[in-house]
């Protein structure tokens, strides 16, 4: 893991705590948060009195709770129900947006977390909200766009979209830097015996710790770290050949399978 110099982390994380006692002594029953935050910084366990919907702009992030962790990539974001401890870990340079929301009165209260869609209406309400965040109290556009906003999340598509992550220390930094620098190459020999394992050994435990082989964790690892690339509107046959792909239509299989949409409407919308 990449390690952030010693005033940089610690300026990281008071800007943290502040502004997480910020919120927490807030009154309001919305509140909308921007960060940019570089890579290798973990935001420390924390939790919330409001339910936060994290929106990943730009970046991957790792979100881990106790009873499972989630990888949130660029258009996507994470619903984190009030209460529940989670830590924050930035696998690239990261930008994200945050919505945090009050219990309302007869309205259910989720139990685990949710991947979520962010819709291009959801990121410009959250955008608009963000320039309102400092208006009077009963400003007129602010009511309109907050509550505009608050309707657009609660409609949000659920996504089946996460790549399993490893609890196991050191297994787990062998795939934080795959994820920064994926080789379609890898082989299970070389990943064993930099563990001190026997193959065999670390096949059992690659399974149990992600549930998955280590070729199809592999191949969904090569599909996330290729979101910055489509993004950043690289052709969809280069992204699938650098991922490892023997062709796009395989590639294009797996990316719906893991986000819903094909690599190159991905691509238009980011």
């Amino acid at each position: 893991m990449e390690k952030l110099a010693a005033k940089t982390l610690s300026a990281l994380n008071d800007d943290h705590y502040r502004n997480l006692a910020w919120m927490e002594q807030s009154e309001a029953e919305v509140l909308v948060h921007s960060t940019e935050i570089p890579t290798g910084y973990t935001v420390p366990v924390h939790h919330h009195r409001r339910t936060q919907i994290l929106c990943v702009f730009r970046g991957v992030v790792l979100v881990a709770t106790e009873n499972g962790r989630w990888m949130i990539p660029p258009g996507h974001a994470l619903l984190i129900p009030r209460g529940l401890a989670h830590a924050v870990e930035m696998l690239s340079d990261v930008s994200m947006r945050s919505i945090y929301i009050s219990p309302r009165e007869g309205q259910s209260v989720p139990e685990a977390p949710k991947v979520l869609e962010v819709t291009d209406l959801a990121r410009s309400l959250l955008l608009e909200a963000l320039k309102l965040r400092e208006a009077p109290a009963g400003h007129g556009k602010a009511k309109l766009v907050y509550a505009l906003l608050l309707e657009e999340m609660e409609s949000l598509p659920e996504r089946p979209l996460g790549l399993p992550f490893p609890l196991h220390e050191r297994l787990a930094d062998l795939c934080r830097r795959y994820l920064r620098n994926p080789a379609p190459d890898a082989r299970i020999d070389d990943w064993a015996e930099n563990l001190a394992m026997s193959r065999r050994t670390f096949t059992r435990l690659f399974r149990e710790e992600t549930g998955l082989s280590f070729v199809t964790w592999r191949q969904q690892a090569c599909v996330f770290a290729s979101l910055p690339k489509l993004a950043e509107g690289w052709p969809v046959t280069h992204v699938a050949l650098e991922a490892g792909y023997e062709s796009v239509p395989a590639f294009t299989t797996m990316f719906k399978r893991m986000l819903g949409t094909s690599p190159r409407s991905y691509s238009m919308q980011h």
